[in-house]
């Protein structure tokens, strides 16, 4: 299946440079590209795309904005955001995560590590730098008081819960299987599960409500 892609920076330098090494793969089609938030969620009304490549600061209408928009449309598919940062600990980047982000990666990544991010995101996934993830919510969410923990989180099982923290810190489903000794299987359905019961979209969105609900608080695993 072709993965719709829409790229959109204020840069038109880095919107081609991203468009010729998508498109050089079959499986991918940049269907359009804009100059700013407000183009992009406009754009995105129009050409349906699968991922949206978001450069968190454009004029007139940021990326968060428009992430936000484009979380709270109607729209079938939901594009899946991917944002695009000039710098691995941006303050911005958790408040993208918060708006319905998917993942993040910085404009230097290899056009390798772009493929995977984008075909990874198409999926469903989510795509959390664990070295990047780590420093930047521990930086930036350690600034913030924690929320009430939502009601739906008493529904979760004393293991989900553990889980969903050890995913808040940045762990893979491998890593935290070796941590509960437990199957990678078995850590992915704890995930799944934790995720169904709190209608998480994905894991990007698990590891915000694992800090806003207090499970997890910067620096406390180790």
């Amino acid at each position: 299946m072709t993965i719709r892609v829409l790229v959109a920076d204020d840069q038109e330098l880095v919107r081609t440079g991203l468009r010729l090494v998508l498109q050089s793969y079959e499986d991918i089609d940049v269907v359009a590209e804009a100059a700013d938030g407000r183009q992009a969620w406009e754009l995105a009304e129009k050409v349906r795309p699968d991922v949206v490549l978001m450069d968190i600061r454009m004029p007139r209408m940021d990326g968060i904005e428009a992430t936000a928009r484009l979380s709270a449309a109607d729209l079938d598919p939901t594009p899946r955001v991917l944002m695009l940062t000039t710098f691995d600990l941006d303050e911005y980047v958790f408040e993208a995560l918060r708006s319905g982000a998917s993942g993040f990666l910085v404009k230097d990544t290899e056009p390798v590590e772009l493929l995977r991010a984008v075909r990874a995101v198409a999926a469903g996934d989510a795509l959390l730098s664990p070295g990047v993830t780590r420093r930047l919510i521990a930086e930036f969410t350690s600034r913030a008081p924690a929320s009430a923990p939502p009601q739906s989180l008493d529904a979760l099982t004393e293991r989900e819960r553990e889980v969903m923290a050890l995913v808040g810190a940045g762990l893979s489903n491998e890593e935290i299987a070796d941590r509960l000794v437990v199957s990678p299987a078995t850590a992915k359905t704890h995930v799944s599960r934790a995720m169904g019961k709190l209608g998480a979209r994905d894991r990007a969105q698990l590891v915000v409500y694992a800090y806003e609900s207090g499970l997890v608080r910067p620096g406390w695993l180790t």
